[in-house]
């Protein structure tokens, strides 16, 4: 049940499953998100498969090294990092972003219609949805400048390998492709610019290499993904396409509905460093500590309709989809905007699509990582 939390239902605010706790409430959620002192972030990054030997030597090959960056940091080295990556993504930076985003959205919708009008079957993942979040990005930090299938295949990659059960071969596989990339990430790190060359006089080279790790691997593959199941969610939704297409119901009240109840990360770990007590549960020193983000969405206690699409209804932004205190995420307000461009212009898309085929996610204690979304113009119009 862990590594499909998103077909799963809590049945208590605290539980333990699988040698984690699993908390699914939201007041308790938010209390251990704002108490790093007692539930540290430490293993955010523990892999949930421990990796073999081989595997190790393959990463150590590339010159693999992770220290305490973003969100596995609660290092006094912390708030600096942050602070440096805090600039690069600020909301007047994002805002300015918007209408150059818009205007590639815009292009590929159209091109996605005169398909879908031809009777062509169309890839909303594939055509919309998967590099957008990339290219934004880019045009905010300084990456190294590779094909995108490359930076995809090594972020898909990371999140596999330490947030999926696999197996050794498979292991190995991934070893090899993350550690690859993670030797380019290491070379750009001594000479990219921008908030590439602002984390170089922090003093650890490592620093700047996993700041870019986790920006690649937790911010722009977890909006990608966000996109496509929020377009997927909105086939099921007509009253919302509806209301969009009349101009009656606001895109950021959908954006906020859709963070609510398909966040693009549906746990998160923590680690307690001393014992403690979670609604009533005895929580020893050690343990891990798994946090149901997207149960906490559904909790009952900050939505009239938990589990109904209703843009706008009191609680609908009260989601944990970002997380909070000190280590929520730095780029919420990046993947809000890009969900607003996505949303306002490709809706009208789906109103009388035909879902073919629905995204797919394979095993993941955190994220879903759906692999297609198919659609054709087929549907029946009312």
């Amino acid at each position: 049940m862990l590594f499909r939390t998103w077909e799963a239902s809590a049945d208590s605010p605290v539980a333990i499953r699988d040698s984690h706790v699993l908390v699914s409430s939201h007041t308790l959620v938010r209390q251990v998100l704002a108490d790093p002192e007692t539930f540290a972030p430490h293993n955010a990054l523990d892999a949930v498969t421990p990796i073999p030997v081989a595997a190790l030597r393959v990463l150590a090959g590339h010159g693999f090294r992770l220290p305490p960056t973003l969100a596995n940091n609660g290092t006094p080295s912390h708030p600096a990092i942050r602070g440096l990556v805090e600039k690069a993504l600020h909301p007047h930076r994002v805002a300015a972003l918007q209408p150059w985003l818009t205007g590639i959205v815009r292009r590929r919708v159209a091109s996605l219609a005169i398909r879908l009008r031809s009777g062509e079957p169309v890839d909303l993942y594939a055509d919309l949805t998967s590099d957008l979040p990339l290219l934004a990005l880019a045009r905010l930090v300084d990456l190294p400048d590779d094909d995108v299938r490359v930076v995809k295949e090594f972020s898909r990659a990371a999140l596999e390998l330490f947030w999926a059960p696999v197996d050794l071969d498979r292991q190995l596989a991934l070893a090899e492709i993350v550690g690859h990339y993670h030797a380019v990430l290491r070379k750009h790190a001594e000479q990219g610019e921008g908030m590439i060359a602002e984390l170089r006089t922090l003093g650890d080279p490592d620093l700047v290499v996993g700041a870019l790790f986790f920006l690649l691997v937790a911010g722009q593959e977890t909006t990608s993904q966000f996109l496509t199941l929020l377009l997927h969610r909105l086939t099921t939704e007509p009253a919302v396409l509806a209301g969009l297409a009349r101009g009656s119901m606001r895109v950021d009240d959908v954006v906020e509905e859709g963070l609510r109840l398909v966040p693009p990360i549906t746990t998160w770990r923590r680690v307690a460093t001393r014992a403690a007590t979670l609604g009533g549960v005895e929580v020893p020193a050690g343990a891990s500590i798994l946090l149901w983000l997207a149960e906490a969405g559904r909790d009952p206690s900050i939505t009239a309709e938990p589990h109904d699409f209703v843009p706008g209804q009191r609680g609908s932004r009260r989601h944990l989809a970002f997380g909070a205190g000190a280590h929520r995420c730095v780029g919420a307000q990046l993947s809000r905007m890009e969900a607003a461009v996505v949303v306002a212009e490709a809706a009208g898309l789906l109103r009388y699509a035909e879902v073919v085929r629905a995204p797919w996610c394979p095993d993941n204690l955190s994220f879903r990582m759906p692999d297609t979304f198919q659609i054709t113009g087929s549907g029946r119009r009312s």
